[in-house]
């Protein structure tokens, strides 16, 4: 996907340019720009580590400490994927972030016949506790936090998180894990969804009060704009979106008798990079400001901590390439240079290869050093905010803001982001955008180096190297499977079941019902089915 809309004018040859979120640059800034835009230092601005946070939230930003480097990992058995851990911890990664194949993530055993092909094919096959125990043998988890990328059943596998640590000899309160757990995002931008969209919600506020109360180091949600960006929003949109989403999330918690500085300070989002790097900052930047002010002005938090927008900054996939591949390493740093301008928390960075295939041991830690010489060689650590005070900045920073309020009161006006995810407004919004964006890279409209701009006509499209997929994973996970139902306890496995399904049904917090279930080795099918059972599933609204 292009980044900008690069076109000249005949007359006088000067370059027009316009962002994806509809800004359109000047050739020049200067201080009449800034008093255009009423520009205020204390209340669009303001220091580092203050409201409202633009330039960041910590008052030192990165002089005290690095981001973290968190590298997208898992992929066919348990043991794969722990080798995979250790290699990369190895080499200086700070923080893990799990992937899980398609039958997990659609609350599926790998024994069900309908999923035969994809038992660890896009991520790590997980059917019960023990492959958590596998995957995380010897991973220090009270050191290493780590990202479960996972959503329907994100419940699940946070209990199933807490299970395996305990089972290890953490306390509960030592861990630190990061469910995605953002559903609203799955049906707008993946389809990874199972049940309908309140029960969904409902869910998620359970992990939320649950965190809450038992984990503490945990960060129950993470609200994710990047997936709605790969699909086809604007810049502006996934801020604006997101910030929605997170609300509706927020809502459900409030309902439940809480105030808003008892949970939210430990939400955390995730974002993209990719494309134009100047209209990326000025997205994280007005980002950063708007949800304080959100959470300030609408929910009337008083906590500072609960102001802060903590992030994960991801180098977008869809901005990579099959063709001319090596293009991408070049693409990746300069996604790695905007996440660290932005000022991001957590930095994870795509592999050249991600465009075509489960990322190699080498690209995952080019990725790796590319994030490691941003972070030690560059000097993006010697001083806060450094674009600070740039007429252009500035202005396309306040830009943005006013983009994002626009996206923000049309979600509003709709009754808040579940009443327009039920009724397939964003799904088709974004889906018209998607398929105008890959028109407009068709034609030339967007550039893309190697693609439709200096492309090498005379070579043929390169052989690149795929992710081998091992058949016999299937039949090592069906086997590992049986082995557990044969040893585990059916009449505990039986009554864990019973206690969790009367819990839904009777609207209590399922997370302690569920820990009860993994321990006793249910899998996550059979308590998935139970909520399926509960709740039912939900049907897409026709969007085309």
């Amino acid at each position: 996907m292009g980044v900008a809309y690069y076109t000249k004018d005949e007359k006088d040859r000067v370059l027009e340019v316009t962002y994806q979120s509809g800004l359109k640059v000047k050739p020049v800034y200067g201080p009449e720009d800034l008093k255009e835009i009423g520009f205020d230092y204390e209340k669009d601005l303001g220091d580092p580590g203050q409201y409202p946070y633009t330039r960041g939230i910590h008052p030192q930003g990165y002089r005290t400490r690095a981001w973290t480097t968190r590298q997208y990992t898992g992929f066919g058995t348990p043991a794969e994927t722990n080798e995979r851990f250790k290699l990369m911890i190895a080499h200086g990664q700070t923080g893990l972030n799990v992937a899980f194949d398609l039958p997990t993530q659609m609350g599926y055993d790998s024994d069900n016949p309908r999923v035969a092909g994809e038992v660890g094919r896009v991520g790590m096959a997980v059917d019960t506790l023990r492959d958590f125990e596998i995957a995380f043998k010897d991973i220090p988890l009270d050191k290493i936090g780590v990202g479960l990328t996972i959503n329907a059943v994100a419940s699940i596998m946070l209990a199933m998180f807490q299970a395996v640590a305990e089972k290890y000899g953490y306390k509960k309160e030592q861990i630190s894990a990061t469910p995605q757990n953002d559903i609203l995002k799955e049906i707008i931008g993946r389809g990874m969804w199972i049940f309908p969209v309140r029960p969904s919600i409902r869910l998620i506020g359970d992990t939320i009060e649950y965190s809450m109360n038992e984990l503490p180091r945990c960060n129950p949600v993470s609200i994710c704009g990047y997936h709605i960006r790969e699909s086809g929003a604007t810049p502006a949109q996934e801020i604006g979106f997101a910030i929605q989403i997170a609300n509706a999330y927020i809502d459900n918690v409030l309902e439940r008798g809480y105030h808003i500085d008892d949970f939210v300070r430990r939400f955390s989002f995730n974002f993209n990079v990719f494309g134009n790097l100047w209209e990326q900052v000025a997205k994280f930047r007005a980002g950063r400001k708007l949800w304080a002010k959100n959470v300030k002005e609408k929910y009337g938090a008083e906590n500072p901590k609960s102001m802060f927008l903590r992030g994960l900054f991801g180098g977008g996939g869809y901005g990579l390439t099959k063709k001319e591949p090596e293009n991408n390493i070049v693409r990746g740093a300069f996604y790695a240079l905007a996440a660290a301008l932005s000022g991001a928390q957590t930095i994870a960075l795509c592999s050249y290869d991600e465009a075509y295939t489960i990322p190699t041991p080498h690209s995952a830690l080019l990725s790796l050093r590319t994030l490691q010489i941003v972070m030690e060689e560059v000097g993006l650590r010697d001083t806060v905010d450094p674009l600070a005070g740039s007429y252009f900045i500035e202005t396309l920073t306040k830009q943005m803001e006013e983009k994002i309020v626009e996206e923000m009161e049309r979600i509003e006006k709709m009754g808040g982001m579940a009443e327009a995810v039920e009724q397939g407004f964003v799904q088709k919004l974004v889906a018209q955008q998607a398929y105008q964006f890959e028109k407009d890279l068709q034609t030339g409209k967007l550039k893309k180096v190697g693609v439709n701009l200096y492309a090498d006509e005379s070579k043929k499209e390169e052989d690149v190297e795929l992710h081998e997929y091992d058949p016999s994973v299937i039949d090592q996970q069906i086997e590992r499977l049986k082995e557990v139902k044969r040893e585990r306890n059916d009449k505990d496995v039986s009554n864990a079941l019973k206690d969790l399904k009367k819990a839904a049904e009777e609207g209590k917090n399922v997370m302690p019902y569920l820990v009860t279930a993994v321990k006793a080795y249910a899998t996550v099918q059979e308590m998935t089915d139970v909520f399926r059972e509960v709740f039912g599933e939900f049907n897409e609204p026709r969007i085309i």
